[in-house]
């Protein structure tokens, strides 16, 4: 005779083959049953969660895994897939209290562990993060997804050669798997054309996901940049741009917004009407990306009294835990409206608070995160003894540099030569903007500048920062530390001027650019 507990393991058993072979809406019809002959059968809640993962539905899989943890406060994964979904969703107190459940009650399942490196990766804790994955890649090794997880924070704590190691042993288990390829290609320099014509002959195979093309693509190009075959590097990566930008959705019109909003609502007198938090440990490093921020932290960071904190999302973290916008987008008109009122003490009194592990015993630190150039005005009020030091570079190498970089999910307007003329034009106005209002708020440096005469413009930096001079600060490619950036390879190495006029090696393939630069009222250097 079958019994209730039959019953319910075979719709389960049915729900997970349903669901592995994406027949999703099957997966969760045996959910409804199960449910129906136990309403608080927390296998069946679970599996109803997975469901609402796959197809994206992120409301059903929240509300799945809320009731798992009702039902089984100790459940660890899914108080783990809430914490990713709550980040993921812009809920940062959420994500935290999910977060502190998940690790307050434990899992020896590699899925879980590894989940919890994704969700302190999201929230800039590298090293943390760094924990989490090699428990994962050590619970379940020669699994492909957590040694790739491994393997990109080898890259952040500067072990690169362990990193590439983790992405040959990767291909050689998998070789079709086109972020690896990627992430192979941004290691190390190319030699000859081996890799390239591997991931080629992929390219070639069958039918690819846009998004899977654009890592062959991007990696096809850097290595081809590599080997110095200019034409066949750019056609690698306008064809990797056309691909990407197929995959997202880049709202302009929003961004439009965002910087009028900006514009509109932070000058001088709101700047003066509340005192911040009086800490001088912080200093900011921001920009375009691809700009050269990297190699300004490090000259910062290679000094006595300043530790690298990497790129930090804590300050926006910390507007989003005080206040009450909850949207996905990293910023926009309506993250800035939630902010402007904030208590401008507390803020900066959080995010000291909240980046106290990045950010090390020294008396200063550095937080390098280009975004946060949009933060200006917001920085200013809640930390005004803190220091922003403002990359500048040539408006054709910046746009360039950034064209050529498959970014994660970040910077969309970089996929298309017109929306980057256009970004950057905006850019450019909002800083303006924030120099006639705020004059003396932060310290221009040219990266062209600093490569070309790197002791002078170095100790120009130092001194604005009001520290004593090290000749440390010119051997930064010594250090050996985290770099949380694209930039993470090409920084360990001394300074080289080999970027500044790179774009003049496609000069008629950027011919459109550079005339989208010109229309928005941007100079264009026409100097050899």
């Amino acid at each position: 005779m079958t019994t209730r507990t039959d019953q319910l393991g075979a719709l389960l058993q049915s729900g997970y083959r349903a669901l592995s072979e994406g027949r999703i809406v099957d997966a969760v019809e045996c959910c409804q049953q199960a449910l129906q002959v136990k309403p608080d059968f927390v296998d069946a809640h679970f599996l109803v969660g997975l469901c609402g993962l796959e197809s994206k539905n992120r409301k059903t899989a929240i509300h799945a895994f809320t009731a798992v943890t009702r039902l089984q406060p100790e459940h660890a994964a899914a108080w783990a897939h809430l914490a990713k979904l709550f980040i993921g969703g812009g809920w940062v107190n959420r994500a935290d209290a999910a977060l502190a459940e998940a690790v307050k009650h434990g899992s020896e399942d590699p899925v879980v562990l590894d989940m919890l490196g994704s969700v302190y990766s999201r929230m800039g804790e590298y090293g943390l993060a760094g924990d989490w994955f090699e428990k994962a890649a050590s619970g379940r090794p020669e699994y492909p997804p957590f040694m790739f997880n491994l393997a990109n924070n080898y890259v952040y704590r500067g072990r690169i050669d362990e990193a590439a190691d983790l992405f040959r042993r990767i291909i050689a288990i998998q070789p079709s798997s086109p972020q690896v390829h990627w992430s192979l290609a941004g290691v190390r320099k190319a030699k000859d054309d081996k890799h390239i014509d591997e991931m080629r002959s992929l390219l070639a195979a069958g039918p690819l996901h846009p998004r899977a093309r654009a890592y062959y693509y991007y990696g096809i190009g850097k290595e081809l940049e590599d080997l110095e075959s200019w034409d066949e590097a750019f056609d690698a990566f306008r064809q990797g741009a056309e691909a990407r930008r197929q995959t997202i959705e880049y709202d302009e019109t929003a961004e439009i917004e965002m910087f009028r909003y900006l514009e509109d609502n932070f000058d001088s007198g709101w700047l003066h009407v509340a005192a911040g938090h009086e800490s001088r440990a912080p200093i900011f490093v921001l920009g375009q990306p691809r700009t050269g921020t990297t190699l300004i932290e490090r000259i910062i960071s290679s000094h006595s009294q300043v530790q690298s904190a990497g790129e930090l999302q804590q300050f926006s973290l910390a507007v989003r835990r005080l206040s009450s916008h909850r949207g996905p987008r990293q910023s926009s008109a309506a993250f800035f409206a939630a902010a402007k009122d904030i208590d401008p003490a507390k803020l900066g009194a959080l995010y000291l608070e909240t980046s106290q592990r990045m950010r090390g015993e020294t008396p200063r630190f550095v937080d390098k995160l280009p975004h946060n150039y949009l933060l200006i005005p917001l920085i200013m009020r809640a930390l005004p003894n803190a220091k922003i030091v403002h990359l500048v570079r040539d408006p054709m190498d910046a746009c360039f540099a950034s064209y050529k970089q498959l970014f994660a999910d970040a910077y969309l307007h970089s996929y298309d030569l017109g929306e980057t003329a256009r970004h950057h034009a905006r850019y450019l106005s909002l800083m303006d903007t924030w120099r006639k209002r705020f004059p003396g708020g932060f310290f221009d440096i040219s990266y062209d500048e600093t490569v070309g005469d790197l002791e002078k413009h170095a100790r120009a930096l130092i001194d604005y920062l009001e520290l004593p001079w090290e000749d440390s600060c010119l051997r930064f490619h010594e250090k050996d530390e985290a770099v949380s950036t694209a930039s993470a390879v090409q920084v360990r190495e001394p300074v080289h001027t080999r970027s500044i006029g790179r774009w003049r090696r496609y000069e008629q393939q950027l011919a459109g650019l550079r005339t989208a630069l010109q229309q928005e009222g941007i100079r264009v250097n026409d100097a050899d």
